[in-house]
């Protein structure tokens, strides 16, 4: 991977432009950092969620996931680099494969509320969305491999069925949306 930091405030991207790792620099507009911003963003709110009580299962398999997406991010700042192995997305499966199982089947769309641990989940969930938008959008323009798109959409996925655990944690339930059309449905 490129140099380290050693100095934070070095003004070089005082012109509008960031260095990527592999020592060439870009437009701050540009796809690339969009992608690394929303995956730094990502992992930002990961740590923000870290703060709250949960299962000690899911704050380690959270803190795994804050470096992957560490990972990520050095693979999206090198173009061409790999950095996030298949490996990751395999984990996310298999969670998802048991944190899914001991899950009430959905009946209706649930809010992002409930619990502060779950909401900061269902926050998460929607930068990670972001995150797997804006490397789609790099994707386009570059050629780069599946691995992080699949990993951020599977990730997203991870998040909502981990709020539904949050919100779960101490008897509670998911905060269920009010459709009028099932309200009215009901009523007939």
């Amino acid at each position: 991977m490129g140099n380290r930091l050693t100095q934070i405030a070095t003004r070089t991207g005082d012109d509008g432009t960031t260095g990527l790792g592999d020592n060439t620099r870009v437009s701050k507009d540009s796809p690339r950092p969009h992608a690394m911003g929303d995956v730094d963003e990502l992992n930002s709110h990961l740590g923000l969620l870290l703060c709250e009580p949960m299962p000690q299962d899911v704050r380690e398999l959270l803190i795994d996931v804050q470096h992957q997406l560490f990972n990520l991010g050095g693979e999206l700042s090198i173009p061409g680099f790999e950095l996030l192995k298949d490996e990751a997305l395999l984990q996310l499966d298999e969670a998802l494969a048991h944190y899914n199982a001991a899950l009430p089947r959905l009946q209706e769309f649930i809010l992002p509320a409930g619990t502060r641990a779950a909401a900061q989940a269902h926050v998460c969930r929607t930068v990670a969305r972001r995150a797997e938008r804006a490397v789609v959008a790099l994707g386009k323009q570059e050629a780069m491999r599946e691995t992080p798109r699949h990993y951020l959409n599977r990730l997203s996925d991870l998040l909502f069925v981990l709020s539904r655990v949050l919100n779960r944690m101490d008897g509670g339930d998911d905060v269920y949306w009010k459709s009028e059309r099932l309200a009215r449905a009901a009523t007939e």
